[in-house]
C-alpha cells in the first residue's frame, strides 16, 4: 500500500476512534461557555424570612425521600462540576466538614435543601462538597419603605399586605395538596417567577418624588441578587457545568441576569424535576 494511502487510512481510523470516544463522554471543551442550571426552591426548613410565608412540607417521608433520591440522580446526570447552594460563604468550612462526614456515612441529612438536594447531588457527581454562594452583607432594606407607608400611604401598606396574605394562603393550599415534584416545578415556573418579581414593583412607586423609599427597597433586593450572581460568575468559568440551588425569590432574578450573560448558557432544570414513573 502506498505510504500516503497508509497514512490517510491510519488517520481516518484514529479520527473515528476519537469521535466515538467524544460522543460517549461528551465533555465540555475548556473554551465552551459555562452551562448554568438554576434550580428554584421553596425552603424545606422554612426559616420564615421570605416575604410570602407558608407552612413546612415534611420532606422526610418515604415518598419524598424516594423522589429526592431520584431527583439527585437526574441532576448528577447533568455532570456538574460544582453545586452552589444558598448558604453563607463564611460557613463553608462547616459544610465541608459535614459533607465529608456524609460521604463517610457519619452524618444524617437535615431537612434544609442544601443538604437534601445539594449534598446528594454533590456526592453522586463525585464532587468535594457544595459551594456556598449567598450574600448577607446586603439585603432587602424595606423598613424605610414601611415607615413611609405608615406615615404617608396607608393604602399602599394595606394593598401589599393583602397581596402577601393571598399568596401565602395559596402557597399553603399548594403545599398541603401537591406532590414535592409539583411544588418544585412551580418554584421554577416562569409565570411564578414573574409574580415573585412583581411584588417588588407593587411597592416601587412608594415615595416617588419624595425620597423614593419604595424604589430604594426594590433596588436593595436586586443589589443582593447582583452580588449572588457575581458569585455564580466566579464559579462558572468556561467549560464548567454548574447547578445553583436557591429560593425562587432569587432565581427569578438570577434567570434574567443569566439570560443576558454572553459568557454563560442557561440549562433548563424543569425536565429534571419530573418524577420517575
Amino acid at each position: 500500500m502506498p505510504m500516503s494511502l497508509l497514512l490517510r487510512t491510519a488517520l481516518s481510523t484514529a479520527l473515528v476512534v476519537v469521535s466515538a470516544a467524544t460522543v460517549a463522554a461528551t465533555p465540555e471543551p475548556a473554551s465552551a461557555p459555562a452551562r448554568v442550571m438554576l434550580v428554584g426552591m421553596f425552603h424545606f426548613a422554612n426559616p420564615g424570612r421570605d416575604m410570602v410565608k407558608s407552612g413546612v412540607v415534611d420532606v422526610t417521608t418515604p415518598a419524598h425521600q424516594a423522589y429526592l433520591d431520584g431527583l439527585a440522580a437526574r441532576l448528577a446526570g447533568f455532570a456538574p462540576t460544582d453545586v452552589l447552594a444558598e448558604c453563607r460563604p463564611g460557613d463553608q468550612a462547616r459544610y465541608d466538614a459535614q459533607f465529608e462526614d456524609y460521604v463517610d456515612g457519619r452524618f444524617d441529612l437535615p431537612t434544609n435543601e442544601t443538604y437534601q438536594i445539594g449534598f446528594r447531588v454533590a456526592k453522586l457527581a463525585g464532587l468535594e462538597g457544595v459551594t456556598c454562594f449567598d450574600e448577607d452583607q446586603v439585603g432587602w432594606d424595606a423598613q424605610p419603605m414601611f415607615d413611609y407607608m405608615d406615615a404617608h400611604d396607608t393604602q399602599a401598606r394595606a394593598d401589599i399586605e393583602a397581596r402577601l396574605k393571598a399568596l401565602s394562603a395559596e402557597q399553603d393550599r399548594e403545599q398541603s395538596s401537591l406532590s414535592l415534584a409539583q411544588l418544585l416545578q412551580l418554584a421554577s415556573d416562569p409565570e411564578r417567577d414573574a409574580i415573585n418579581k412583581g411584588l417588588y414593583l407593587r411597592t416601587n412607586a412608594v415615595g416617588a418624588g419624595d425620597g423614593f423609599a419604595g424604589a430604594d427597597a426594590s433596588a436593595s433586593w436586586w443589589h443582593r441578587n447582583f452580588r449572588m450572581y457575581a458569585n455564580i460568575q466566579k464559579a462558572a468559568t468556561p467549560g464548567d457545568r454548574v447547578i445553583v440551588l436557591a429560593g425562587q425569590g432569587h432565581t427569578a432574578i438570577l434567570k434574567d441576569l443569566l439570560a443576558v450573560d454572553d459568557r454563560r448558557v442557561a440549562e433548563d432544570v424543569r425536565p429534571y424535576l419530573e418524577a420517575d414513573d
